[in-house]
């Protein structure tokens, strides 16, 4: 099985979208902002992961 690097890097990035959205989805930001973050990490993958990492919501589940 021939993957490559490529896919290797879409693997790990897409990992770290559902990481990302779970953890969206379990803070406690308003539902908008959910909303739009989500929209955020879903149409620009490698992007939308790193501005939620860094500019994201931190407060997780209470």
């Amino acid at each position: 099985m021939n993957i490559g690097y490529h896919g290797l890097l879409g693997l790990l990035i897409l990992v770290g979208d559902i990481w990302a959205i779970i953890n969206i989805l379990q803070s406690t930001a308003a539902n908008e902002k959910k909303l739009i973050w989500i929209l955020a990490v879903v149409l620009l993958p490698l992007l939308g992961l790193i501005l939620w990492y860094f500019l994201g919501p931190r407060n997780g589940k209470t």
